[in-house]
């Protein structure tokens, strides 16, 4: 007897849920360089910040870091985007950001 939450074509399945796969490793490897790119911003803008005469330089590492900050929320909401596409079947022949 089939469980409730099989369909009928369990290879599309398999296959969508590669694609997901794919895609959301490339996304944690995205989010940990991003997250690597915030503590390396936030750690020479501290750095600088000891000194007068680089407090200005340290000023703009702290706005990298604001902005990287901005940067994860928006790869998720990318991500939930392009995963919606390949579970509707909207992904185009010419998207192969799953391979």
């Amino acid at each position: 007897m089939p469980r409730q939450n099989e369909t009928e074509h369990p290879e599309i399945d398999v296959i969508s849920g590669n694609h997901e796969l794919i895609i959301r490793n490339r996304y944690k490897f995205y989010y940990n360089v991003n997250d690597v790119l915030i503590a390396v911003w936030f750690i020479i803008g501290s750095t600088l910040f000891f000194w007068k005469e680089t407090e200005t330089v340290a000023i703009w590492f702290f706005l990298f870091g604001s902005i990287e900050l901005l940067i994860r929320p928006l790869m998720r909401i990318f991500r939930e985007i392009h995963l919606k596409k390949i579970q509707s079947g909207n992904a185009g022949p010419g998207d192969n950001s799953g391979q």
